[in-house]
């Protein structure tokens, strides 16, 4: 085959369309670069590695939100308790932090609460077969009920966020580095290598793209399934408590804003919402996306109201024409 064949190959929608589906990374990562291109244009000057820092440290704590939509939508599910869990561990941390085990404690307890959480939805979604959309829904109201009771007990020994919190959540290595890094890319490795190199990863794949047969192979659906609403509530908590350290806030609806963001994320990133297709690695891109976007729209300095439409109609855009590229192929 000569050049100019294998160039006229690599300019048909087909192949483009197989790309998009099989590596969704590549066309994601000319996207961020077009959007910090735009933004450079918009404010010049403005992209440094401080600012790379600042994007990085904002985008972290989204993307392992965003990671719970995609272990979650791999099975055919999402999580909508996510914000609530979020927000409840922040909350407990910041309410313990003078308890005789200090801010260890909180962080104990808090991703204790998180996981009897997962428990229970995943409890309810794999054994009493109710919709993920209905029982994670339902899960974020008693989480959200709970924590105002908690509230309302420990009014007066709260002692706001921790400064070990602090640190961590919005502090950066010279300005650039943000230490927020130390958890998430630990974590990060935890999911690449559990989705690629071990047999539970290969099971959420199985289960989201043909459930049938998956539970004629002898898969123990309910078992996977109770085992991946824990882990997506603890991924929740830590993001929490990042978050909670980012903005030096802790409320019991302080995630609630970071949730639709993460559900778009995921999908913009190449996971499909019908199960059994996508990746972490397009997932952090696409929180990445959404960051720089969001500084973009900052930077143009719209109103709030046009930033919302804005940034909405351009999510529904991306995540419809990726959506639609990918089920034709």
């Amino acid at each position: 085959m000569n050049a100019s064949a294998r160039a006229n190959e690599w300019l048909t929608a087909v192949t483009w369309r197989r790309l998009l589906r099989d590596r969704p990374i590549v066309p994601l990562m000319g996207l961020l670069a077009i959007l910090v291109l735009v933004i450079e244009l918009a404010d010049p000057g403005i992209v440094s590695p401080e600012w790379t820092g600042v994007i990085v440290r904002a985008s972290v704590p989204l993307a392992i939100l965003a990671g719970c939509q995609t272990l979650t939508m791999l099975t055919g599910g999402i999580d909508l308790s996510v914000a609530a869990i979020g927000s409840m561990a922040g909350f407990v941390t910041a309410t313990l932090v003078h308890s005789p085990g200090g801010v260890a404690e909180g962080i104990i307890v808090a991703l204790a609460a998180a996981a009897l959480a997962g428990l229970l939805t995943g409890i309810g979604v794999g054994v009493f077969r109710v919709h993920p959309l209905i029982m994670t829904l339902g899960m974020s109201f008693v989480v959200l009920g709970l924590s105002n009771v908690w509230q309302l007990q420990m009014v007066q020994t709260g002692a706001g966020v921790p400064d070990s919190l602090r640190w961590i959540g919005s502090s950066t290595l010279a300005q650039v580095v943000p230490y927020n890094l130390l958890v998430f890319i630990p974590l990060t490795l935890l999911i690449l290598l559990g989705l690629r190199r071990t047999g539970y990863g290969r099971l959420l794949y199985a289960i989201g793209d043909n459930p049938v047969a998956a539970r004629l192979s002898g898969t123990r659906a309910w078992q996977v399934l109770i085992v991946l609403y824990v882990i997506s509530a603890v991924m929740a908590a830590i993001a929490g408590l990042l978050i909670s350290g980012l903005t030096n806030t802790a409320s019991v609806s302080l995630v609630d804003t970071s949730l639709l963001p993460a559900v778009a994320a995921a999908v913009i990133g190449g996971t499909s919402i019908l199960g059994g297709r996508g990746g972490f690695g397009g997932t952090i891109v696409g929180a990445l996306i959404l960051t720089v976007l969001t500084a973009l729209l900052t930077v143009l300095g719209l109103p709030e109201p046009t930033r919302q439409v804005v940034f909405g109609s351009i999510i529904v855009v991306v995540a419809a024409a990726y959506t639609r590229v990918t089920s034709e192929s």
